[in-house]
């Protein structure tokens, strides 16, 4: 079975100082083949491929995926027109700030986002019950990392949730923009979109179950972006522990390592994405029409030994020391209901743990709880 070995890289929430840590333990990713399913989907080994799709995420929310279409040289390319942005003056991207749309579209400030987990009593237990090695790292206090969300895909042409499918903004420095982040978003979705149809067929359900839903859906093409000229500091925390609240999450590789993620069994891994690979994680929206199935995986982002290293090639090259991530976060589309699906509502408590509600509202309660809904939106 090809593997991907988790020592480290990767995205996701901001920076706090936090003691001096990195934890090297190391765990075997399946490789999901896209393209043996791209083939022929009723093939017996495409079948496979989807089993162990669905079997990955089960067992460690994450799973890695090799697509045929996805090139380092895409990747490279929108690592660099990310980092050229967030190197600009703080007051020139402040400019470009959607408060009043929950920050859903444009750029997050840093200092802004804080991790769910301190305000969630149960994230809470669960990290109390974690053997010492495993524990994340300080998580109490709001991420220094910056974000910048712009819309992939259709929007539906009309919605309750009006804020959560703003129109784009598009930064004034930077004409390419538009064409640039909608290359590298419509490559990522491409990708886990198929994937959620492989999904589909390893979980024993219709191969649309999962596209379907998220048709119209307010997918983020959400890279973040932390200073290492302040944040360059082995310890410091660059996300704080957390999971995320979309359906499923796709990250291209990192030219900084720091991603720890957690398996399902509650170890602590530090990530490494081979080139020409992508990483995905489960989300909440997952959990939910899953009823539990399969859970939303949580990790964090920090300065380890591997991005100091990252650091000094970086200045070799002469470009900007922000860490940026190459992340899409795939919804259901927010007028749909979030409810466990099919044979997973049968599931022992299922139905009272995972109530119906629109995604809309779910994914608002979510952004309360990391500061960044403030207002209710358009019924």
């Amino acid at each position: 079975m090809n593997c991907l070995k988790c020592t480290d890289d990767m995205p996701d929430r901001a920076a706090r100082s936090a003691p001096a840590h990195e934890d090297n333990s190391t765990l075997s990713l399946p490789i999901i083949s896209l393209a043996t399913y791209m083939e022929n989907p009723d093939s017996e080994d495409a079948k496979k491929e989807c089993k162990k799709a669905a079997e990955a995420l089960v067992k460690y929310s994450a799973l890695a995926v090799k697509d045929p279409r996805v090139s380092e040289e895409d990747n490279s390319r929108f690592l660099n027109l990310i980092e050229d942005y967030f190197n600009q003056p703080e007051e020139v991207k402040l400019e470009d700030v959607r408060a009043e749309y929950s920050y859903q579209v444009g750029p997050t400030p840093g200092n802004t986002e804080i991790p769910k987990c301190g305000n969630d009593t149960g994230c809470l237990e669960m990290v109390a019950k974690m053997q010492e090695k495993d524990k994340p790292l300080d998580f109490n206090g709001k991420d220094p990392k910056w974000r910048f969300f712009w819309r992939i895909g259709e929007r539906p042409e009309t919605s309750k949730f009006k804020q959560l499918n703003a129109e784009p903004v598009c930064p004034k420095a930077f004409p390419q923009w538009s064409t640039e982040m909608n290359h590298w978003g419509s490559i990522m979705y491409q990708a886990v979109h198929l994937l959620a149809e492989m999904l589909a067929v390893g979980m024993d359900l219709p191969k649309d179950t999962f596209t379907a839903l998220m048709k119209n859906g307010p997918h983020l093409l959400a890279p973040t972006g932390s200073d290492l000229e302040i944040y360059g500091k082995v310890g410091t925390v660059l996300a704080g522990f957390h999971y995320d609240l979309n359906f499923l999450t796709i990250h291209g590789k990192s030219r900084f390592p720091g991603l720890n993620i957690w398996a399902r069994s509650g170890e602590k891994l530090l990530a490494k994405i081979p080139d020409g690979c992508l990483l995905v994680q489960a989300a909440k929206q997952m959990e939910y029409l899953t009823g539990g199935y399969i859970v939303a995986g949580y990790h964090e982002v920090v300065v380890v030994e591997g991005t100091m290293k990252a650091i000094e090639k970086q200045k070799s090259l002469g470009r900007p020391l922000w860490r940026i991530s190459s992340t899409l976060f795939s919804h259901i589309a927010s007028d749909n209901i979030l409810q466990p699906l099919a044979h997973f509502a049968n599931r022992e408590g299922a139905k009272e743990k995972y109530p119906p509600i629109y995604t809309g509202h779910q994914v608002q309660q979510e952004l309360g709880l990391i500061n960044l809904f403030k207002e209710k939106t358009e019924e």
